[in-house]
């Protein structure tokens, strides 16, 4: 029996003892050559917390209770913390305490004696499941082994490459490195090259490494391919007779200037009564991509398209999402329609839902729709249905105000790249009419479905119908709490109050109309509400302020959407046989959600890369901006033209000693008085630009206004 099982076996049966290492030494017969190896094997198990070291030394049963387990998230600067399941606490891990555990990985850590005024802390003692097993890093070869150095400055360990494991890759490459063994902290992990990507210069090298990182695949598999490629493109016309034929009707696509995959498709008439019957037709990717084909299951792994900036990662092959799905003008294609009756007032009277098949006589980019809303151009065809489609969408703007809906500013930027994948240029994205138009009418078709199947479908059968909804919860906890100080240390008022509604926050948007510091507030306000996520469980959508939601719109490039138009077909056919069991399709939506909370990550990844790249020439030059960020080190500082973020460093502040006021976002003067707070405009010159450690330092010029929350 080993030393371990039986100091185990000892403590179970004496668990309230407590031994000093000779008395166990003694009772386990350890002599006096072997002493100094069992005192570092007791080390080592109370470091594991097998067992506990307890007041002057003394060691007693390992505390289990004290262990919890979570997902590490570790900070650029080294350390970390431990995010629990329960989301109650997070529990800070110092480098050093981090054993053989990576950023994103899922671990097993042993708390800490709580110190007073201290966070909580505790140690890893062992990784459950890895993040990720590959890593994109820069190869250094070295005299015998080399090195690949992890481009993520969260990866805070240097993978070690044997001659053999190199795989021919050069002094200097981006790599793809594959963990292989790590036995012991106190060494580093050994990898092999899975992948060489190319010198950091050469076009797009930069995007793709960051897609690696997060285990983007960017091409499908052979099999995956050929089975898109059996698809026929020829619509059987026994599949036409038996749906809905709207080919007749003006239709037409609007969609941003470089897209290929349109989904979605638009058609409006007046109706003898007066009212309106808008049509919302959505590809039909079910009845080309079957249940658990090879086919549906890459898709279903994927879950969503990714967008970067120099490219699209699409969640099916071109043949289904460029060709045979996408509705391009002029070509009969297979649709999902909902048909919507409606007052001139925007409300519904009733609705229709079928499959169908459409020719879409028009593709029109966002641009072309707003120049047409304008005037600047004239079509007599498309024109007097587009203004009748403005004028309804403005109706369900309003009805949308009504029922306190949060509308956000847009917050986005398109980085315009030359041949060779360089940014030549960063435009702010300002949302038109004709985006609003487009949103408003899918809002409506999305809702439309989620209630058809949760209240009209449920009322029929008697039972709940398993589905996918799309949801978001309502705002509460410490993120609502710290929105709050945010906002008193601003001087705006929000009410406190124990139920919190939509409505609060659309009254707190319309106040800051004209006030430069909206989109701020706002991009806090985004961060302090609940992610929206994908589940079987209808509570509600809170930012959107409707009762029922789910995606129906997009199933070519959201796999939910797909799985919305398999069981609505079911479920219109006969709602009493259910196709898939709720407790799989909950795994299907949780898988869904967290694809979708990665492609979010590695857009904003690349679009930071770009930006980066962009500053690169700007040194010397300055630029207006608002303070988005305080800190007891500085302030950042984001450039109002190019959404770019840099840090403002306190020791440039030379013209006073500065203090931090956390609670008022602010920094102060202690000698003039002077304030730098939250949302102030400035004017900062660039210091600094690294695209390797991802930061931009700024020196402030001026601050643009008089300050009215100066420090009393």
């Amino acid at each position: 029996m080993s030393i371990e099982d039986q100091l185990i076996q000892l403590f179970e049966k004496y668990p309230e003892r407590y031994y000093k290492p000779k008395q166990l030494g003694k009772i386990l017969k350890i002599d006096d050559r072997q002493y100094p190896a069992f005192k570092r094997k007791l080390k080592k198990l109370a470091e594991q917390g097998i067992i506990t070291r307890h007041k002057k030394g003394k060691i007693g049963q390992g505390l289990r209770s004290y262990e919890v387990e979570g997902i590490l998230h570790v900070k650029t600067q080294g350390y970390g913390f431990l995010i629990t399941d329960d989301d109650k606490a997070d529990i800070f891990i110092s480098q050093k305490n981090m054993g053989m555990a990576f950023h994103g990985d899922r671990v097993r850590a042993l708390l800490f004696a709580r110190l007073r005024g201290k966070n909580q802390e505790g140690k890893v003692v062992e990784v459950l499941q890895r993040a990720h097993n590959n890593f994109v890093g820069t190869f250094r070869q070295g005299k015998y082994w080399g090195t690949v150095v992890p481009d993520n400055l969260k990866i805070h360990r240097t993978l070690y490459i044997a001659p053999e494991k190199q795989n021919g890759a050069q002094d200097g490459q981006k790599v793809v490195a594959q963990l292989l063994e790590w036995t012991d902290e106190r060494q580093n992990p050994t990898g092999e090259i899975v992948e060489i990507l190319g010198r950091p210069g050469d076009p797009g090298i930069d995007v793709l490494s960051i897609a690696r990182s997060f285990d983007l695949p960017d091409i499908f598999p052979k099999k995956i391919i050929k089975e898109a490629e059996a698809i026929p493109d020829e619509i059987p016309q026994s599949e036409i007779k038996r749906r809905l034929d709207w080919r007749k009707e003006l239709t037409f696509t609007i969609d941003p200037v470089d897209s290929k995959d349109f989904d979605d498709a638009i058609s409006l008439k007046i109706l003898d009564n007066g009212h309106y019957l808008l049509g919302v037709h959505i590809a039909d990717v079910s009845y080309y991509v079957a249940p658990e084909t090879e086919l549906d299951r890459e898709s279903r792994n994927r879950s969503t398209s990714v967008y970067l900036v120099d490219r699209v990662i699409p969640m099916f092959p071109e043949r289904l999402s460029n060709e045979i799905c996408s509705l391009k003008q002029g070509v009969d294609r297979l649709t999902f329609s909902v048909l919507i009756e409606m007052a001139k007032d925007g409300s519904v009277i009733k609705y229709d839902i079928q499959q169908s098949i459409i020719d879409s006589d028009r593709r029109f980019t966002y641009e072309e729709i707003q120049d047409l809303i304008d005037g600047k151009i004239t079509d007599a065809k498309f024109q007097g249905t587009i203004l009748e489609m403005f004028r309804l969408s403005k109706k369900l703007i309003q009805k949308r105000q009504e029922r306190g809906s949060l509308d956000f500013g847009s917050h986005e930027v398109r980085i315009k790249l030359d041949d060779e994948g360089k940014p030549v240029d960063i435009v702010r994205v300002y949302q038109l009419d004709s985006h609003r138009l487009i949103e408003e009418f899918m809002v409506l078709a999305n809702s439309i479905v989620a209630r058809h199947v949760d209240k009209i479908l449920k009322e029929k059968t008697g039972f709940d119908l398993p589905f996918p909804y799309r949801v978001h919860e309502k705002p509460g906890g410490e993120k609502l709490k710290d929105f709050r100080r945010f906002l008193k240390a601003l001087g705006i008022n929000f009410k406190s109050t124990s139920r919190v509604t939509p409505r609060m926050f659309q009254d707190l948007q319309q106040s800051l109309e004209g006030n430069e510091r909206k989109l701020l507030v706002e991009e806090i306000m985004v961060r302090s509400m609940m992610k929206a996520k994908y589940t079987t469980k209808n509570e509600g959508h809170f930012g959107l302020a409707l009762k029922y939601y789910t995606h129906f719109t997009s199933p070519i490039r959201r796999y939910p959407d797909l799985m919305v138009h398999r069981l609505l077909k079911q479920y219109l056919k006969d709602a009493n046989k259910i196709p898939l069991p709720a407790e799989k399709l909950e795994k299907i939506c949780s898988h869904a959600t967290d694809m979708e909370i990665r492609a979010m990550e590695v857009e904003r990844a690349s679009v930071k890369t770009k930006q980066l790249e962009f500053m690169q020439d700007k040194v010397g030059q300055t630029f207006q901006g608002i303070i988005s960020g305080v800190t007891s080190f500085g302030i950042f500082v984001e450039l109002s033209d190019y959404l770019i973020e840099g840090l403002v460093h306190i020791t440039t502040l030379d013209d006073d000693y500065y203090n931090f006021d956390e609670a008022r976002y602010l920094l102060f003067g202690a000698y003039q008085g002077k304030t730098y707070q939250l949302g102030d405009p400035v004017t900062v010159k660039v210091l600094l630009v690294n695209p390797e450690e991802k930061i931009i330092d700024f020196e402030l010029v001026e601050i643009l206004k008089e300050d009215p929350y100066r420090y009393k």
